[in-house]
C-alpha cells in the first residue's frame, strides 16, 4: 500500500512537525489570553468569569502537563536551532521570529514566578486585578505590554509562515492582518481600563488592605523569595542560551578544520563546511537556490538532482521522503534543505536561473489570487465547415476584435488564443479588484457580442454563441518554456477549473457559469442568488458557481445596479 498523502501543512522533519504542533498550543493559550484581559474593557466581573473559566481549563492536570511539554519543546527546538546553525543568512522574517522568541523569556519569567509560583507557593489569588494592581504605574506593567506585543508578533509571524503554502491563506490574508492589529490593541485596551478601575478602587490604604486581605498579598518576605525565583530561572535561561551559542561556535570552529566541494551543474563550483545543509552552503556562497517555504522541507522547490556523491549521503527522513513522493521525484532527488554532505557532491537545481538578465525570478512563478475567463465560441466546426480557410480566419478576427477589447479596457490581458476561444487573466492588485475587473469585463462582452451578432444579421450570418467560464483562485504565473523562448504563462488548478467551467456552460445551455470565488471576492452578497453545485472533473468537492443565459443579461441575475460595482 502507499503511504497515506499528507497536507502540506504538515510536511517537513520532526522538528518541524513538533515545533508547529507546539506552537499551536501555545497560540490557543496566548490568544484566550489576550481575549481574556480585552473583557476589561467592558466590566470586570466579566473579565473575572472569563479567568474562572480558563484557570479550571488550563490548570486541569493534563492540560498543564500539555502546556508544560509545548514550552519545553517550542523553546527546547529554537536553542537546538541556535546551536545547530551554521550560517547567520536567514531572510528578515526568520530573524524577527527568532530575535523575539529569544525576547520572550525575559519578561514572560517574572510574569510566570509572580502568578502561577505566588499561587503554588502563597496562595495568592493571582487574577488579573491582583496582577494589574501589582504592575500598575510600574516599569514591571511596561515589560507586561511589551511582553504581550512580543508573544502576539512572533505567533503571527509563526502563523503566516506555517499556512502561507495553503490556498485559502492568501484570500484571508487581508481579513486576517486586520484581526491579528486588533487583538493586541483590544487586550491593552482592556488592561487600561481594568487598572484605571482597580487603582482608583485602591486608592485609600484602608481599602487597598481590603484588597490585599481578599487577594491574599505576599508580604515583603514572599515578594523576595520571588524575585530570586525569579532571578535564578532567567540565568537557568541565559546559560541554557550561551550554552547553545557556544556549541553553535565550537561546531562551526570544527567543521572550519575541513570543506567539501559542492559542484552545480550549470553554475558554480563551491567550497563550504561539512555539516551545513546544501540549501545553507548555496546561501554562503551566494548561490541562487529556490526555497518557497524557507529552507522548512515543507516545499520542494529547493530540490536537486544528485548526480554524484549520492551514495554518501544518508537516506530522506520521512518528513523529506513524503515531500518528494508528493511531486513524484525520482529517487536521486534530495531535498536541499535537509541534506548535509560531508563529501563532495555533484547537483542539479530543479528550479535554477539560466544566467540571462530576469530569467531566474520570472522561471521561479510568482503565486497570485487573481481572477480568469475562459471563453470559447460554441459551434465553430460546423459553422466554418466547407469555408474557405481565409473566411475562417476572418471571421475568428472580426469575432476577437469585438470580444477582446473589453477584456483589455478592464485591465486584463489575453494569456493565450486557443483556436476559437482564449484564456484571460486579470492581472490586479489584488483578488477584490481583479474578480470586479472579470465581472465588468463580462459586462462588456455581452453588449460587445450583441453588437456583432446584429451586424452578422444584416448580412444574413447566423448569429455566434459564446461559452464563458470564470473562477479565481490561486496562480502560478511565470516563464514557460526553453531558455530564450519563453513566454509568460499561468499554471495551475485554478485554470483547470475554469475550463471545466466554461465546458459545463453547454451542458447548462448557458452563456456564463460564474464561481461563487468570484462573486465573494468581488464582495457580492451571494445569499440570494441560485446558486448550484457542479461535479467538475478533477475537483473533490462540488464547485458553487452562478448560472447566467446570457453575459449581457449579468446584473440582472446578480440583482444589482451596474453603477454599484464600479
Amino acid at each position: 500500500m502507499g503511504e497515506r498523502p499528507v497536507t502540506a501543512l504538515w510536511r517537513g522533519s520532526w522538528a518541524t512537525r513538533a515545533r508547529i504542533a507546539s506552537g499551536l498550543v501555545l497560540f490557543a493559550f496566548a490568544l484566550t489570553h489576550f481575549l481574556n484581559i480585552g473583557l476589561g474593557l467592558f466590566s470586570a466581573e466579566l473579565m473575572a468569569q472569563m479567568q474562572d473559566w480558563r484557570v479550571a481549563v488550563t490548570r486541569f492536570p493534563p492540560v498543564t502537563a500539555l502546556l508544560i511539554l509545548a514550552i519545553l519543546v517550542h523553546a527546547g527546538l529554537a536553542l537546538m536551532k541556535v546551536a545547530q546553525k551554521r550560517s547567520l543568512r536567514m531572510a528578515a522574517a526568520d530573524w524577527v521570529q527568532l530575535v523575539l522568541g529569544f525576547l520572550i523569556p525575559f519578561f514572560l519569567i517574572a510574569h510566570v514566578v509572580h502568578t502561577h509560583v505566588a499561587h503554588v507557593l502563597y496562595d495568592v489569588d493571582d487574577s488579573f486585578a491582583f496582577l494589574i494592581r501589582l504592575v500598575w504605574g510600574t516599569t514591571s506593567g511596561l515589560q507586561q505590554c511589551l511582553l504581550l506585543l512580543i508573544v502576539w508578533t512572533h505567533a503571527c509571524i509563526g502563523l503566516h509562515m506555517w499556512l502561507r503554502l495553503t490556498r485559502w491563506w492568501a484570500r484571508w490574508t487581508p481579513v486576517l492582518s486586520g484581526v491579528a492589529v486588533l487583538i493586541p490593541a483590544y487586550a491593552l485596551t482592556g488592561y487600561l481600563v481594568e487598572g484605571r478601575r482597580i487603582v482608583a478602587a485602591t486608592s485609600d490604604p484602608e481599602t487597598f488592605q481590603s484588597f490585599a486581605a481578599s487577594v491574599n498579598w505576599p508580604d515583603g518576605a514572599a515578594f523576595t523569595r520571588l524575585a530570586q525565583i525569579s532571578d535564578r530561572a532567567l540565568i537557568v535561561f541565559l546559560c541554557l542560551l550561551a550554552a547553545a551559542m557556544c556549541w553553535n561556535i565550537l561546531r562551526r570552529i570544527i567543521a572550519g578544520r575541513s570543506s567539501i566541494r559542492v559542484h552545480y551543474i550549470d553554475g558554480p563550483d563551491v567550497h563550504a563546511q561539512k555539516g551545513m545543509t546544501l540549501l545553507a552552503m548555496s546561501k554562503v556562497n551566494n548561490v541562487p537556490h529556490t526555497a518557497l517555504c524557507g529552507g522548512r522541507g515543507r516545499c520542494s522547490t529547493c530540490r536537486v538532482i544528485v548526480e554524484t556523491g549520492g551514495e554518501d549521503l544518508p537516506p530522506p527522513e520521512p518528513g523529506e521522503l513524503r515531500t518528494l513522493r508528493a511531486v513524484r521525484a525520482p529517487p536521486n532527488a534530495r531535498l536541499a534543505c535537509q541534506i548535509r554532505p560531508m563529501s563532495d557532491l555533484t547537483v542539479f537545481r530543479v528550479f535554477q536561473p539560466d544566467g540571462r538578465r530576469g530569467r531566474a525570478h520570472a522561471s521561479q512563478g510568482e503565486e497570485r489570487r487573481l481572477a480568469i475567463l475562459f471563453l470559447d465560441m460554441r459551434g465553430f466546426t460546423a459553422r466554418t465547415s466547407g469555408q474557405l480557410p481565409y473566411d475562417v480566419v476572418f471571421l475568428l478576427n472580426r469575432f476577437f476584435d469585438a470580444v477582446v477589447p473589453p477584456i483589455q479596457r478592464v485591465g486584463g490581458t489575453v494569456d493565450k488564443y486557443l483556436g476559437d476561444g482564449f484564456l484571460a487573466v486579470f492581472e490586479t492588485a489584488d483578488a477584490e479588484s481583479s474578480a470586479r475587473a472579470a465581472l465588468e469585463a463580462i459586462r462588456q462582452i455581452g453588449s460587445a457580442l450583441d453588437g456583432f451578432n446584429e451586424a452578422l444579421k444584416v448580412h444574413g450570418d447566423p448569429e455566434i454563441k459564446i461559452g464563458v467560464g470564470v473562477h479565481l483562485g490561486l496562480l502560478v504565473l511565470g516563464e514557460i518554456g526553453a531558455a530564450g523562448n519563453a513566454p509568460r504563462t499561468l499554471i495551475g488548478d485554478t485554470v483547470n477549473t475554469a475550463s471545466r467551467l466554461e465546458a459545463q456552460t453547454k451542458v447548462e445551455e448557458v452563456e456564463l457559469l460564474i464561481s461563487d470565488d468570484v462573486l465573494t471576492a468581488a464582495g457580492i452578497d451571494t445569499s440570494g442568488l441560485p446558486l448550484q453545485d457542479f461535479d467538475l472533473r478533477g475537483l473533490d468537492t462540488p464547485l458553487r458557481a452562478l448560472a447566467v443565459p446570457q453575459c449581457s443579461n449579468l446584473d440582472a441575475n446578480l440583482a444589482i445596479d451596474a453603477r454599484n460595482e464600479e
